[in-house]
């Protein structure tokens, strides 16, 4: 079983409405994966001190930034997620020509992790990610089971005055920067000519593999690339259509927009399927330093039958207890060797009534509309009550402690009442 379809979007101005960057990424993992939204507060840290990530231990450092993530709940990294300097990150799957290192080392969704909390801004992201990658490398499997599916990784990273691609194959990169407009990354790279930063080896390597002349343009995309395969194929459908989607609404992009692009079904960005789109996140991060950033998170598998619940960081939030999938703590099957032994049940409460909600909504009655009209509505007013903070910024910080856990809990209570 392999992933056919992740998609990350971002839109800066004057492509969005107002001076706001609005992100957006689909989680597509296996249909029975559980993705948890928790949180995790500003820390420091003793000298000396190690982190342990999903397969490997690595230094920790002084400091690290409050983040909220969305992640499988079975490793410590995280697909997508924001900081509170509002930068946000989501990574995609990507192969090309470069084999694929299938030791443990640290996960595309451990650099996710690692980059928000060590970065205050997105080009320091690319900074944390690429010395990481430097020093310990990326490898391991990517699902848990024992398969062993490894692949390289793609980034989009924003904050509130820019945005970054990063395309990595094994400790090589490029990276593109992107200050207005719009941009889309899926399974494939996508670099071409316009590189703003890169590995200092990328060509002279590309060269000794003799997949470049060294006379031609240098394009990442197409040196580090596949010829053709037929998944690289379905990425570039993907990533076409997402940017159609793009430019569909130019100048008009909101959360709103980009919550209908995640939810496209037709264009494939929405998946279906043994792989499937098990999670969803869309930020709003205004330009203006005094006006707080809004991320909304799904926390359930499509976001076409699932309600966008917003978050903003502010002092004293608690872990999300609804969205946060049981621990196992040294008894994971994760964390002993030979791993992926079993698999428990890691379905947090907001997942469990879902699934009975997902198959009212399936069963086409009044029932079901009736629950999909309330989530919907539910959804537009939490939109609307964000937009006063997203203008006027916040005046009282006690009211936005429990946003997310509160809206969580008006969800459970449309699900309980149908």
């Amino acid at each position: 079983m392999y992933p056919t379809s992740c998609d990350t979007f971002v839109a800066l101005p004057p492509s969005t409405e107002g001076q706001r960057i609005v992100f957006g990424k689909n989680s597509d993992r296996p249909c029975d994966e559980v993705q948890e939204v928790v949180y995790f507060p500003a820390k420091d840290h003793e000298p000396g001190e190690k982190l342990e990530c999903t397969y490997i231990e690595i230094e920790q450092v002084a400091q690290t930034h409050a983040v909220v993530l969305s992640r499988p709940a079975w490793l410590w990294g995280a697909e997508m997620g924001a900081n509170e300097h509002q930068v946000c990150i989501g990574n995609e799957a990507v192969w090309g020509k470069e084999s694929v290192d299938g030791q443990e080392a640290l996960l595309g969704m451990d650099l996710v992790r690692l980059a928000l909390e060590r970065a205050d801004t997105a080009e320091r992201a690319v900074d944390v990610i690429t010395d990481l990658l430097e020093k310990h490398g990326q490898g391991g499997n990517c699902m848990e089971d024992e398969c062993g599916l490894t692949y390289h990784n793609s980034f989009l990273i924003s904050d509130r005055s820019e945005a970054w691609v990063l395309e990595t194959a094994g400790k090589y990169w490029a990276a593109e920067r992107v200050e207005a407009g719009y941009r889309n990354i899926s399974n494939e790279y996508s670099i071409t000519t316009k590189i703003d930063r890169e590995h200092p080896e990328l060509r002279t390597y590309a060269e000794k593999q003799r997949w470049w002349n060294g006379k031609t343009e240098f394009s990442f995309a197409k040196v580090y690339s596949y010829s053709n395969t037929a998944r690289i194929e379905a990425a570039e459908g993907r990533y076409c259509e997402g940017r159609k989607l793009l430019q569909k609404s130019q100048g008009h992009i909101t959360a709103e927009t980009m919550m209908e692009i995640l939810r496209d079904k037709e264009s494939g960005i929405n998946m279906e399927g043994l792989f499937m789109t098990t999670g969803s996140m869309v930020s709003v991060v205004p330009k203006d330093q005094n006006l707080p950033g809004v991320h909304f998170f799904t926390a359930t598998p499509d976001p076409e039958r699932s309600v966008f619940k917003p978050f903003v960081f502010v002092v004293d939030i608690k872990q999300l207890k609804h969205t946060c999938s049981p621990c196992f703590g040294e008894e994971d099957p994760v964390k002993k060797k030979p791993r992926f032994q079993s698999k428990p049940n890691r379905k947090h409460p907001l997942f469990l009534k879902h699934e009975g909600a997902a198959i009212i909504i399936d069963s086409g009655g009044e029932r079901g509309e009736r629950m999909e009209e309330e989530m919907r509505a539910l959804e537009k007013q939490k939109l609307a009550e964000m937009e006063k903070y997203l203008t006027k910024g916040i005046e009282d910080a006690t009211l936005l402690v429990h946003l997310f856990t509160d809206t969580v809990d008006e969800e459970l209570s449309i699900y309980s009442n149908a």
